[in-house]
This record gives structure tokens, C-alpha cells and sequence, in this order.
């Protein structure tokens, strides 16, 4: 059977997604910058997400910067009426692959419309608004000028839905009072659970919580407990931080990015893994330092 099938949904946006899909970043060369060493590898892995069932994909049109959504619409276009692309504006990239801010109405309407060309979309499904506020992380700070032109978008059509990404829990709330947010994209794994609260916040209030790098990112997970409780259920070390998540709260959906066939298979097969409630309590102490 299929991992995919029985998985369970949430909404995002307008549509009730399954709650594991497909996030693109890794499809752009080294560094999320220029080609990939192999574009047709790259195209047959989104064509396998979805072959498979993945029904969300989170992308960007500064990965590449431009190439993701390139490959994204040669692999895919025309799209499935089911499939949700998701999108980030509020950054660019410099000639030497630096990340920089780029936010101000005029950059965030160029974003948008560079995002509807490279993936050959009328409107976009949701485009979250990434701050730049914090390189490491969230940092309090004021969104509302970059909130209200996407907002503006919104209202002329280009885009449905309006996320978050990068942010704080003021930040959140100060966002809703400007345009409905649908999504919160930040950084959340096993060993990093500063945001437990607003995961629980947001799922109160039935907003969809997007965790980034659910692996690790940069810094893969690495974790004796881990390694010990995916041994001890004949599963990889990856698929039980997948399962982990998928079972800490009903509004996480999940976006393991990948350019291997073999990886995409692997990360989709934690949809189908159940984690017993004293394998859940031993890897909840991996992270029980990083809360608050």
C-alpha cells in the first residue's frame, strides 16, 4: 500500500493537503544556487512526488535564484487541479550566491511576477512572506509595510493565500490583523522545539505550521536515541524524525526536500510509520533543552 493513501490532511489555503509533501529547495545546484549537476534527475523526482501522491510543493523563485520553478514547470506543467505550490518572496540572490533582503513593494510585486512566469501559473496559491529581520532565525521586528503590498496582490488576483515564514508569534498575530494568514513556515525538528508553543497556538486556531529543515537542514539530525529507536523499529533515522513530527501535532505539514529517488521513496514511507508512546517520550528528550 501506499504511505500516501491513509495519511492524513489539513488545510492550507483553499485546499486540505496530505500532510507530507515535497519541498524543492534541493533541486537548484550546490548552496541552492545554478543548475543542478543533473536537471533530468531533477525532473523525475517531482514527477515520482507525485506519482506517489504528494499533493503540496513548497518552492521558491530566489532557489536558483529562478532555476527551482524551471524545473517545477518542465516537470510538471500543466499542473494537477489537486496539487498545491507553495512559494516564499522577500529575498533575492546576489552574483556571489549571498542571501539578501529584498522586500519593498516594487521587489516583492517583481517576486511575484517572476514566480507566475518560471512556473507558468495566472496566480499563485499561497506566497509566504520570509523576514530577513533574523539570518539565524525569527527576530521581532515589523512586517506590516511587506504585508500590506502582498495583500495588495492579493486583491488584484495574483495571489489566493498569504503565509509567514521566519517569524515570531507577534509577528503571527500583527500579520492577521493586516490579511489572513494561512501558513507559518520555521524552522522545527526533534532537536530544535523553541516554536512548541506556537505550533500549539496555531493549531487552536487551525493555521496550517510548515516545519523547515525537519531533518536538519545543513545539520543533519544526528542522535543516539534516534539511531536507537529507528533500529529498534526497522526504520532509518530520518523516517522516525518524519514520523515524530507527523505525530506531534495535526496541523504540521511536512517538506522533506530531496534530489535522490531513493530519498524521496525513504522520506515518503514515514507517512505509513507509527511511532509507539514510549518510543515518543524517549525522543522527546532530544529537544528538551530547546524549548520555550
Amino acid at each position: 500500500m501506499n504511505p500516501l493513501d491513509t495519511i492524513s490532511t489539513f488545510r492550507l489555503g483553499s485546499r486540505d493537503v496530505k500532510r507530507l509533501g515535497y519541498g524543492a529547495m534541493q533541486l537548484a545546484g550546490p548552496g541552492v544556487y545554478g543548475p543542478p549537476k543533473d536537471r533530468a534527475a531533477a525532473v523525475a523526482v517531482l514527477r515520482a512526488a507525485l506519482e506517489a501522491g504528494v499533493d503540496h510543493i513548497d518552492t521558491s523563485d530566489f532557489y536558483g535564484p529562478h532555476v527551482t520553478n524551471q524545473i517545477i514547470r518542465e516537470a510538471l506543467h500543466p499542473y494537477r487541479d489537486d496539487l498545491t505550490i507553495v512559494t516564499k518572496v522577500g529575498a533575492t540572490r546576489g552574483a556571489d550566491a549571498s542571501w539578501n533582503l529584498a522586500a519593498s513593494p516594487a521587489e516583492l510585486r517583481q517576486a511575484v511576477h517572476d514566480n507566475l512566469r518560471n512556473l507558468g501559473l495566472d496566480v499563485l496559491d499561497v506566497v509566504n512572506m520570509r523576514s530577513m529581520l533574523g539570518v539565524h532565525g525569527p527576530a521581532e521586528g515589523s512586517l506590516e509595510a511587506p504585508l500590506t503590498a502582498l495583500a495588495e496582490l492579493r486583491q488584484q488576483g495574483l495571489i489566493r493565500h498569504i503565509g509567514l515564514s521566519n517569524v515570531t508569534a507577534k509577528q503571527v498575530d500583527d500579520g492577521q490583523r493586516i490579511v489572513p494568514i494561512v501558513g507559518v513556515q520555521n524552522m522545527y525538528n526533534l532537536a530544535n522545539r523553541g516554536d512548541d508553543a506556537l505550533v500549539e497556538k496555531l493549531a487552536r486556531e487551525g493555521i496550517a505550521y510548515v516545519p523547515f529543515f525537519p531533518l536538519g537542514g545543513f545539520t543533519p539530525l544526528q542522535s543516539g536515541v534516534l539511531s536507537d529507536v529507528a533500529g529498534e523499529l526497522g526504520a532509518t533515522p530520518m523516517q522516525v524524525a518524519l514520523a515524530w513530527l507527523l505525530q506531534r501535532s495535526p496541523n504540521l505539514l511536512l517538506i522533506p526536500g530531496t534530489s535522490s529517488l531513493g530519498h524521496l521513496r525513504e522520506n515518503l514511507a514515514a507517512a505509513g510509520l507509527k511511532l509507539p508512546a514510549e518510543a515518543v517520550a524517549r525522543l522527546d528528550t532530544i529537544g528538551a533543552g530547546a524549548r520555550h
